[in-house]
């Protein structure tokens, strides 16, 4: 490795092996033992020696699969699952990223959820990995696995960011922040759902590579109208500030530097948004938006009917013929 600091996050990767030996290594010690030796040079150009020693307890997940449930973190397996993917697509030719996501999160329901047989409809997923699917499904839309329109200098420089960055910077690139902005209450996080843009209110999204602020359209109109100035409108002149500020500390602490995109509702960079978001409302059912709000010509699946397709194909049985 070229470099370490304090955000260096890294992945290492572990094959279990199936033999006869090693299928039950927690009868012979509950524990197991993982040491991480590193080598480095310290400022003072003296070559230092860091041992770091880890334990974890052998789970038998045949018989206790709860204690394996209780410790899955969504997070970090959900950046996990990035890394990997983004090793497979430049390590192996011709590699579907996306059919290879979709049957490993059909494992994963197939393990730890609940149903009733011939029932789609009575599919439920375990607490503990109920916010999994979500994450896959903006990994399956991220630039990480949608290389379309991306240069590969643009790829390497992603993919290396990920590799790098810690669990909490590495989700949001998977799956961005978004933050709402109005008169009617304190600045809230936002559902990642075309839903969720009014016409009276801001939106502040963060993903990682890039911050926008995105107004509505008539915040925009008054706006341009300069109400902003006008002493009698000093609530507006500070809701359009807020989003501002947090851009700003959200940008300082961040190296390289995201891109600032600040966009209008159908403004040409309102794409940098739109592209972000689940598309619930698109050009086949625009009748069914509310006013105000905006919807996005895509023929991509929205995050409800992937849940739909997911519980039609959850089922063991059927994901054994495949």
């Amino acid at each position: 490795m070229c470099g370490l600091d304090k955000s260096t996050c890294l992945t290492v990767f572990f094959d279990l092996s199936s033999s006869e030996k090693s299928s039950n290594p927690g009868a012979v010690n509950p524990q197991l033992y993982l040491q991480f030796l590193t080598t480095y040079q310290n400022p003072e150009g003296l070559m230092l020696l860091r041992v770091t020693t880890i334990t974890r307890s052998w789970v038998d997940s045949a018989a206790n699969s709860e204690e394996l449930v209780q410790g899955f973190d969504q997070e970090t397996a959900a950046v996990v699952m990035a890394r990997l993917t983004s090793l497979k697509m430049e390590a192996e030719e011709g590699f579907d990223a996306t059919r290879w996501l979709d049957r490993n999160l059909i494992r994963v329901c197939s393990r730890f959820s609940e149903y009733r047989k011939d029932d789609p409809t009575s599919f439920t997923l375990n607490s503990f990995f109920s916010f999994f699917p979500q994450f896959m499904f903006n990994l399956r839309r991220s630039q990480f696995v949608q290389v379309f329109n991306n240069s590969p200098d643009e790829t390497a420089y992603f993919r290396m960011s990920l590799n790098r960055e810690n669990i909490t910077n590495a989700a949001v690139m998977i799956q961005p922040s978004l933050i709402s902005y109005s008169f009617n209450s304190l600045p809230q996080p936002a559902l990642l759902d075309v839903a969720s843009i009014g016409a009276d209110r801001i939106l502040l999204l963060d993903s990682y590579f890039s911050v926008v602020i995105f107004h509505g359209m008539t915040i925009a109109q008054w706006r341009n109208l300069g109400y902003q100035n006008q002493p009698e409108h000093q609530a507006f002149a500070q809701l359009l500030q807020a989003p501002k500020d947090d851009a700003q500390m959200i940008i300082h602490d961040r190296f390289p530097v995201p891109r600032l995109v600040v966009c209008d509702q159908h403004g040409s960079q309102a794409r940098f948004l739109l592209a972000k978001l689940n598309p619930s409302a698109t050009y086949n059912n625009a009748n069914d938006m509310a006013a105000g709000s905006d919807i996005i010509f895509t023929d991509d699946v929205s995050l409800q009917v992937f849940f739909e397709h997911l519980q039609r194909r959850w089922n063991p049985m059927l994901f054994q013929k495949q």
